[in-house]
């Protein structure tokens, strides 16, 4: 048997699999793709998260967008963060190309183009279906976590939760925390006092000064109401396949606070809300993370804690994670542990920090007879990667270079007018984008301050009034000396005496 041959049988048996699957590309034997030595990845393993890695202009996006298009096609939502702004163009068919159709012939595959079904979402001021949610539905413990607050300054935000609980404050943005920090440290200082403790005003400027920072990034457009309902992400239209929810990100990179505190939102409230899946045999829903550094490079140490907490458990209940980033370094190590997937790109090795970090690179991969990892991971051609995902009992397949499948569709932006296009067929538009400021904390306490403004006048003034009667009181009693003479019982006496004796 030929090392060729013997390359064709490790690939087909390694990526073979009983269920469904989708493939990525072929395998490539030195800088020769071996037609229809496909590498294939199970569905029922897609749960089990990935990472995408590679230096800047390797193809990491259109890797990205080949598995959500074969996701789609499975009937599997998905939901991309757009950072770069280039992943719109799912909406519409690849325009084809003499390049396209020479890959897919040595790939062993056909190449059809096709649009998908997309739904456009942001959290910023750029056009799409609006992604909010309440400061309520955070809860204390993770809004603590978000600002990185210290344990004392925590405690003062579980208090004014539970202050809003017991008080019906519906606690819905920003301007409703703030308000309530002012009350608590104000207006309202005796109340919380004595029914929940003494709180510090140094403590409450402190959790201003990082409400002030989240707002600066943009985070009053984020916080309020329409909340918006994960199950929304998992829908799929009249053709089975899966919707596309790309998130429009690209004023985002410079505000990196507002986008680690949506991401942790995002995945908690996925969390809490799907329930336990169990080996179904596919995901409900793969969210992909493009330039992933900026959901961790601002993170806390319990911020970073709550994410690792939260990719180990996910999975059960049918959600992929999948990281995109410069390289795997980027990614903490415990959630790394977690990425069953692994598509590495090419990495550039020009500077002692870079050989470094590509040695450290090539050791997160499974040996291999057929490649010196290091060495082919500075040799990848653009669309090529090493990959090594887990079969369907969850072992780990060979590595493979491979040369990746082209996208089906659009590998450009869509113009306005077809971004509009997709937004005017949009159901969520009509259900998120509506304005709402009904009556919340802000209002109530602006109210229950005036009464104890209102109060504290009549208070004040009924207090006047009493010393100016009191004062007059003492007046009208104390008398002129000569009169008090004039007055007084011997005196009335004596001259009674002598009028007497005059008579």
């Amino acid at each position: 048997m030929s090392n060729k041959e013997a390359f064709f049988n490790h690939i087909t048996e390694g990526y073979a699999s009983k269920g469904e699957f989708l493939t990525l590309g072929a395998g490539m034997l030195e800088e020769e793709t071996i037609t229809n030595a496909l590498v294939n990845i199970p569905l029922k393993t897609l749960n089990r998260h990935g990472l995408i890695a590679g230096a800047t202009g390797t193809g990491k996006t259109k890797t990205l967008q080949v598995l959500a298009e074969n996701m789609s096609e499975k009937g599997i939502p998905v939901l991309l963060m757009d950072v770069k702004g280039d992943l719109s163009g799912l909406a519409q068919a690849s325009s084809g190309h003499p390049k396209i159709d020479e890959r897919h012939e040595k790939i062993g595959i056909p190449f059809d183009a096709k649009k998908f079904p997309v739904e456009i979402l942001t959290i910023s001021e750029q056009d799409g279906v609006r992604l909010r949610a309440t400061v309520s539905e955070f809860g204390p413990v993770l809004l603590s976590r978000i600002l990185d607050l210290t344990e004392t300054q925590a405690g003062i935000v579980s208090i004014i939760f539970k202050y809003c609980d017991d008080n019906q404050l519906p606690l819905l943005d920003l301007k409703d925390f703030k308000k309530l920090l002012q009350f608590i440290t104000n207006e309202g200082k005796d109340e919380i006092q004595e029914e929940y403790g003494r709180i510090s005003s140094s403590s409450t400027g402190a959790i201003l000064r990082k409400i002030v920072e989240i707002e600066q990034q943009g985070g009053e457009l984020f916080f309020g109401e329409r909340s918006f309902e994960v199950d929304d992400l998992t829908r799929i239209d009249e053709e089975g396949r899966g919707v596309i929810s790309v998130l429009r990100l690209t004023d985002i990179q410079d505000r990196p606070k507002l986008f680690s505190t949506f991401m942790l939102q995002l995945l908690a409230e996925v969390y809490e809300t799907f329930p336990e899946q169990g080996d179904s045999g596919r995901p409900e829903l793969i969210i992909f993370i493009d330039e992933a550094h900026l959901v961790f490079d601002e993170a806390s140490k319990a911020l970073l804690s709550q994410i690792e907490s939260i990719v180990k458990l996910i999975r059960s209940k049918g959600i992929g994670l999948y990281f995109v980033t410069q390289n795997p370094k980027d990614v903490p190590e415990d959630v790394l542990a977690q990425l069953g997937m692994k598509v590495q790109h090419a990495l550039r090795a020009f500077t002692a920090k870079d050989r470094k970090a590509l040695k450290l690179a090539s050791e997160n991969y499974p040996d291999s007879e057929y490649y010196d990892t290091e060495e082919v991971l500075t040799q990848l051609g653009i669309g090529e990667a090493l990959v090594s995902v887990l079969n369907e009992k969850g072992i780990p397949t060979p590595l493979v270079r491979t040369m990746l499948r082209a996208p089906m569709s659009r590998m450009d932006i869509l113009s306005e007018k077809e971004i509009q296009e997709v937004l005017d067929n949009s159901k969520l538009v009509k259900k998120y984008n509506e304005t709402v400021d009904r009556e919340s904390a802000y209002e109530l306490l602006n109210d229950k301050i005036k009464r104890i403004n209102r109060e504290k006048e009549k208070d004040e003034e009924e207090s006047r009034s009493t010393r100016r009667n009191s004062s007059s009181s003492r007046k009208s009693t104390r008398m002129n000396p000569i009169v008090k003479v004039l007055t007084s019982a011997t005196f009335i006496r004596s001259v009674f005496g002598i009028l007497k004796k005059v008579i």
